[in-house]
């Protein structure tokens, strides 16, 4: 079997009739998006025959049209005899083109250097026992970001991103779990996160400042519980299966020589501490930046990524949880999802005459896709022009307004003849549901927390979001979707990559490293899937915006109740 790239790029692989072909593509070391894990419900893993056949399975991913074109889902297809495919090169833009904050502009790097500023005034004292350099890693589940850092000076001297590796085992944390529960897969994604992902990013760090990674003499990686699990090679097993406990929360005493990064053997790698099954040390680290433990005012703090992580509180308490929204808002389970790579769409308005869409796509030209914040805008727009209702329908008839066989509406953001891959760019109903429960579960969890706080929404004094795909949110219309709570429009903010920030703390102050680890065990840990009317939120949220005004606010229609605020005080 022979994979040939847009690229030029030949991988070619030995195999036996009935071989799945995107096992083979990942078995040849072809870098090829597979959100789903090869269950055949992403549509993202496309290729063409280019020569000889393939045994496949019809997916409504696939159009009629495609098909004949001799276009195939590489999970839904195996092997009979020879054959050459074509991959597009958009299959591997998770390695190298995702837009994420990796302080590489300098927006970002102002931002890091007021958060660094803001923590060390905090009475935190600044000093390492190590000398010389550092390298402070952020491992999410869908990008990695780094930065080397000078230990003496505390200045930033080189930072890298990639997308991880493990991105072709599926998209998010369960199906990575999965994956390691075969067998070799445990070997298999600490392969990919390690030697695939993070080695590269360490040279190209180095590489950078003009030093070779034996010179490194302290690190400290954040990740979620499950990246953590999978880099280490410890079991995550027990992650998802009920009682829901990692095998660990903390992880010390660990070596550069312990987890193979190839710094000085003896350089210390400090692992930010977990809370629980999906609340992990990007959390702990990320908390450190918003400086809520410092604060009076009631803080939401909100981690948007492949999962949503959610902290609230402020100097008194802090509660924690996740909830599962999927990765919608990185481009999954949308049939034209993306992530944020060039091509994507990831700004958009709607005319409310004409239904003509405007939008701003990644790198300029023509779509090919669009991207999480693309999304929330294009639904958004939907719902304020009537074009789709409350659940998600659509409730208007025009010219980009189409049906298929079965009755189910599409809006076409680009015809064939408008986008630059020759496809027909749209989101239909089963999309639109698909990111109504992803928002949902964002808006429900939210809900949860302060119900077993006994508070209302409008007790959130400020909202920080955190996150790559925070950066190009436009809130006003993740506020009118029920996404985020319809709060003013000055209680929100945009912090960044709070996790690699706290990482880069760390990684200069062991006074900070020590007070990550005790905001973790001070954070109180609420498991979701277990907690009793979590899902009566989770589907009252499954609206536009949601079942119920839940806050009329400023901005909201009206002034409406004035809540008392004040340290540790809400109404009953």
């Amino acid at each position: 079997v022979i994979f040939k790239t847009q690229d030029g790029i030949y991988y070619k692989v030995s195999s036996n009739a009935g071989d799945n072909l995107l096992e083979l593509a990942q078995t040849a070391g072809l870098p090829i998006d597979a959100p789903c894990s090869g269950n055949g419900t992403c549509g993202k893993c496309l290729a063409r025959i280019m020569a000889g056949t393939v045994d496949d399975i019809p997916n409504m991913h696939l159009a009629p049209e495609a098909r004949e074109d001799n276009w195939r889902l590489l999970c839904q297809s195996s092997v009979v005899a020879d054959v050459t495919l074509w991959v597009p090169a958009g299959a591997g833009s998770f390695k190298k083109g995702i837009q994420t904050a990796d302080l590489s502009s300098p927006e970002e790097l102002e931002r890091y250097n007021a958060s660094i500023d803001a923590i060390f005034s905090s009475g935190l004292v600044r000093g390492c026992a190590q000398e010389g350099y550092g390298v402070a890693v952020d491992i999410g589940t869908t990008t990695v970001t780094a930065a080397l850092i000078d230990l003496g000076t505390g200045q930033v001297v080189g930072k890298a991103s990639s997308g991880n590796g493990q991105i072709r085992y599926g998209a998010d944390v369960i199906n990575r779990i999965i994956q390691q529960e075969k067998p070799g897969g445990r070997e298999k994604l600490q392969r990919a996160v390690r030697e695939e992902t993070l080695l590269p990013i360490i040279d190209e760090l180095c590489a950078q400042a003009g030093i070779e990674p034996v010179q490194v003499a302290r690190c400290v990686i954040a990740g979620n519980t499950t990246m953590e699990h999978l880099l280490v090679g410890a079991d995550g097993s027990t992650i998802r299966l009920e009682p829901f406990i990692p095998e660990f929360l903390e992880l010390e005493g660990k070596t550069s020589a312990d987890i193979g990064l190839g710094f000085a053997p003896d350089a210390p790698v400090i692992f930010a501490p977990n809370v629980g099954s999906y609340v992990g040390g990007d959390i702990t680290a990320g908390v450190l930046d918003t400086m809520l433990w410092t604060s009076e005012q009631m803080t939401l703090f909100i981690d948007l990524g492949t999962n949503g992580e959610l902290v609230f509180g402020n100097a008194d308490f802090m509660l924690t949880c996740a909830c599962s929204a999927g990765p919608a808002f990185e481009g999954g389970d949308i049939t034209w999802g993306m992530r944020a790579t060039n091509g994507a769409i990831c700004a958009a308005t709607i005319d409310e005459e004409t239904m003509e869409p405007t939008f701003t796509v990644i790198g300029g030209g023509a779509p090919v896709g669009m991207c999480g914040s693309g999304i929330i805008d294009i639904v958004a727009e939907l719902y304020r022009t009537g074009i789709i209702n409350p659940r998600g329908k659509f409730a208007r008839e025009g010219a980009r307004v189409l049906y298929d066989e079965s009755n189910v509406g599409r809006y076409v953001l680009a015809t064939r003849e408008e986008s630059a891959n020759g496809s027909e760019i749209f989101i239909d109903e089963p999309d639109i549901d698909n990111f109504i429960r992803a928002k949902g579960a964002i808006f429900s969890a939210i809900r949860t927390m302060l119900k077993s706080l006994d508070m209302p929404v409008e007790a959130i004094e400020r909202v920080m979001i955190a996150g790559g795909i925070g950066s190009g949110i436009n809130m006003a219309n993740a506020r009118a979707i029920g996404m985020l709570p319809n709060l003013p429009a000055e209680c929100f903010s945009y912090i960044g990559n709070s996790s690699l920030v706290g990482a880069c703390a760390m990684l200069v102050s062991d006074e900070a490293a020590a007070k990550v680890m005790e905001l973790g065990r001070n954070m109180t840990y609420l498991e979701l899937s277990v907690e009793p009317g979590y899902m009566d939120e989770f589907m009252a949220a499954c609206f536009i915006p949601h079942a119920a005004v839940i806050c009329r606010g400023p901005g909201a229609g009206g002034d409406g109740p004035k809540w008392a605020r004040g340290r540790g005080r809400w109404p009953k």
